[in-house]
């Protein structure tokens, strides 16, 4: 791959990974609720995950799924309906968490699994996989495509985080936590539109 083609790729891969979307929403929403470190296995689950995704989808997934557009659909769909409820919980959360409620940060496993679901990922991962591989040296490509999105994603969704978790103190008075919580919810939901049309 041609260095400028590679740099273009990273810049592609940046602006997807920390533009809002489901994963950054619910990142600046943990991060005001749980703070940054107790999010920190939510923001590696996210990386992990859509790494995964997206090497499945340049080794075969997004061919299958061109092939059978209705599992592409119930994707969307299942993705758009737990985005719903995750939307729903963080609205209805009056309470910073810390650690001695019920409430909790999303794990590691739950934030990789979610990526599946999640309608931006897959848009994401199709849309990164379609531009930038070359027939010529396809898996050299997929994997370079790969790379690319490891080293930006996690300096990206922890900006997020971060972002929250500094607002924490601000957001201590239960008040603003409410209001701010129903925003988050709110926008949750709306960045859903563009993906489920």
């Amino acid at each position: 791959m041609q260095i400028e083609i590679f740099l273009a790729l990273l810049l592609f891969a940046f602006t997807t990974s920390i533009t809002p979307g489901p994963n950054n929403m619910m990142l600046f929403a943990s991060g005001v609720n749980f703070g940054f470190v107790r999010t920190i296995p939510h923001m590696c689950g996210i990386g992990v995950g859509f790494l995964v995704l997206l090497l499945a989808v340049g080794f075969g997934l997004g061919a299958l799924l061109e092939a059978v557009p209705l599992a592409y659909t119930v994707l969307k769909f299942a993705g758009g309906a737990y985005l719903i409820w995750i939307a729903w919980k963080i609205g209805t959360s009056r309470s910073i968490g810390e650690g001695k409620t019920g409430a909790r940060p999303m794990s590691f496993l739950e934030a990789a699994a979610f990526q599946w679901v999640n309608p931006k990922a897959w848009v994401m991962a199709v849309s990164a996989m379609a531009t930038y591989t070359n027939s010529a040296n396809y898996t050299m490509s997929v994997l370079i495509v790969g790379s690319a999105f490891a080293i930006v994603n996690f300096p990206s969704v922890s900006t997020w985080a971060g972002f929250g978790s500094a607002l924490r103190q601000w957001l201590s008075d239960p008040v603003r936590l409410k209001w701010f919580n129903i925003t988050m919810a709110l926008l949750l939901v709306a960045s859903l539109w563009p993906m489920l049309r």
